[in-house]
């Protein structure tokens, strides 16, 4: 999948939380925040940097963009900004630091072009992919959301407690969760990401 694809893909969303939090809407700000932080920490990850440091790149990314959210020619490529932002600033407390482990070492994926753009890619999906599982999640009926956060708990909740607890027979279980996937699979927000992914394949 290209990264034209990427934008193409979540821009429209993307472009109209930038608009209002440009128009100085918080929640709109908030909104992109929770969205593509999870994308920002995985890059410093990659970089194995200790919490401290993480934060601190999180923090210079995030006021970077406060600072320049105006300026920005393709709003849709928001992500890629982010990317790009948050390598330039590990890079950078990788040479301050370049002798002590788990402080901002750059990995050796980042020493190739190639495969850091790579790296960047499979970063940015991650980052959508957790957005719109986040927002598909959010748009079920409360029942069909209980049910797949007991499934998915660790250790497994019993099924005579889900029985119990939302009044599904044991017998029923898989298949009202198998319908709650399927309402899932079917919310706007997946279905563009699969949409997206098949056609990048063709």
């Amino acid at each position: 999948m290209t990264t034209e694809a990427v934008r193409m893909r979540d821009g429209p969303s993307v472009t109209d939380l930038v608009t209002r939090a440009m128009g100085g809407d918080s929640q709109a700000w908030d909104a992109l925040v929770e969205r593509y932080i999870p994308l920002v920490w995985s890059i410093c990850r990659g970089y194995r940097m200790d919490h401290v440091d993480a934060r601190t790149v999180s923090q210079t990314v995030w006021r970077q963009l406060a600072g320049q959210l105006g300026t920005l020619r393709n709003p849709a490529a928001l992500a890629g900004w982010l990317a790009t932002t948050t390598h330039r600033e590990c890079d950078q407390i990788g040479r301050a630091a370049p002798q002590l482990p788990g402080s901002g070492q750059t990995p050796e994926a980042a020493s190739q072009p190639g495969e850091q753009a790579q790296t960047a890619e499979r970063e940015l999906l991650a980052a959508e992919l957790q957005a719109a599982l986040r927002e598909a999640f959010a748009q079920l009926p409360p029942r069909c959301q209980r049910l797949i956060a007991m499934l998915i708990q660790d250790p497994p909740v019993p099924d005579a407690e889900i029985s119990a607890t939302l009044g599904i027979p044991v017998r029923n279980i898989r298949q009202h969760c198998h319908s709650c996937l399927q309402r899932l699979r079917r919310s706007p927000a997946i279905a563009a990401l699969i949409r997206a992914e098949t056609n990048s394949d063709r």
